[in-house]
Order: C-alpha cells, then structure tokens, then sequence
C-alpha cells in the first residue's frame, strides 16, 4: 500500500513566527504578539475570503492582514517596513524537527507532497530557501481552484492532483482547522502538536493521530 502525505507548510513545515526578530527591531517588545495577531488575521481572511467566493491570492490576505495589524496596534509602519516584513515571508525558517522528519519519511518511501494556500511559486521557493524542498514529490497550491482550506474541495483537488485516495493519503497539519477539513473530506489527518498548551477544537471530529513532531509520524503511519 502506497501512502500520500500531504504536508501543510505555513506553520507546519515553517514556523510563521520567524518573523518575530524583524519585528522586535521595529517595535521591540509588542513583536510576538503582533506577529500571532498578524498570523491570526491572515488565516480569518482567507477563510472569509472562501466563504465569500471573493478570492484573491494568499500573499494578498498576507499584505491586508498586516494592514490591519498596524491599525490593531496604532502602529505607523512605512511602505518600506512592510515590504521587508512580507518579503521576509519568503524567508521563514523551518521547525528544528522539519529536516530530519521528512529526510526520514523520504527514505521510508512515502509519498511526500507540499499542500498549502499559497501560491505554487510563493511555496515552492519557501521550500528552497528553507533547504527542504528536495523532500517533496510536488507542490499542491489551493490557489490552482481560487479558494483556501478548510473548503472540501480542496481536499479533492488535492487527491486528484496526487493521483491517491483518501484512505491512502494523509494531511499533516498543526493546524485544527485544516486537520477537521481533511477528515471531513475522507481524509486521513494527523496533527502536529508541538506545544502542549495547544487547543484542538471540540468539534467531535478528532484527528487520526497526534503527534509531537515529525520525527513521530513513521511510527504512526501504515507501512508504505
């Protein structure tokens, strides 16, 4: 039996708070909350966004959430302040288990895809410049069918480009939504739960597995 992992990036593979030293440079102790605040309005919009069928692409919700963030904060950042922040999006660094995680299912034999709602260009070069885009069979972007998780469909978009079956395939997220989404979709679903104050929503869909890094997921996952 062949297994499909599909890997959520943004906060999964790449820790968003990477942006947390930039910021202290510009507003010194308000920078981690100001990044979750940013992170957080990110992932409202694009869910807003989805529901309103009004798409535009991730990196956009990314600019505006920033926006709003500086107006949440009475914070007067220049044009040339943003740029840098959204540029250093490209730049985000992976988490410390990331490398070895996916070195290791790689040579297991899994199949081992990116699966994100940035754009295919945007994810593909975070993968580089990260140093882990070599892991990965192929990048799946939400953004080929103009809308974001948790909609169901893209979850089969995501089948459909891997050539897999949900009873096969996997999403690995730290994200609840996107794991409910995919166990939803008939997926199978593990979530990453790095922190042990993390919260998974009570919604009477329960991951397949839990695990505390990557480095767990092979002793979880059916053979290949």
């Amino acid at each position: 039996m062949s297994i499909t992992l599909a890997f959520d990036v943004y906060g999964t593979l790449i820790d968003t708070q990477g942006v947390v030293a930039s910021l202290e440079r510009i507003i010194g102790n308000k920078a981690g909350s100001f990044s979750q605040a940013w992170r957080d309005k990110q992932l409202e919009y694009s869910f807003r966004r989805g529901l309103m069928q009004n798409y535009v692409d991730f990196g956009i919700c990314t600019s505006q959430a920033l926006d709003y963030t500086c107006l949440q904060y009475k914070l007067p950042f220049t044009e040339e302040q943003k740029a840098g922040l959204l540029a250093g999006y490209g730049s985000l660094p992976p988490f410390g288990d990331v490398t070895e995680g996916l070195s290791r299912l790689q040579e297991a034999g899994f199949q081992l895809y990116a699966f994100s709602n940035g754009t295919k260009e945007a994810v593909g070069n975070l993968l580089e410049t990260a140093g882990i885009g070599r892991f990965f069979h192929g990048v799946v972007s939400c953004d080929d069918i103009r809308t974001f998780k948790p909609n169901p469909a893209v979850y089969s978009h995501f089948l459909k480009e891997s050539n897999s079956s949900g009873d096969t395939t996997w999403l690995v997220s730290s994200n609840p939504f996107d794991v409910i989404g995919a166990v939803s979709a008939g997926l199978c679903a593990a979530w990453v739960r790095r922190s042990g104050t993390a919260i998974f929503d009570p919604w009477d869909v329960e991951p397949t597995a839990i695990v505390r890094g990557l480095g767990e997921l092979q002793d979880i996952l059916p053979q290949s």
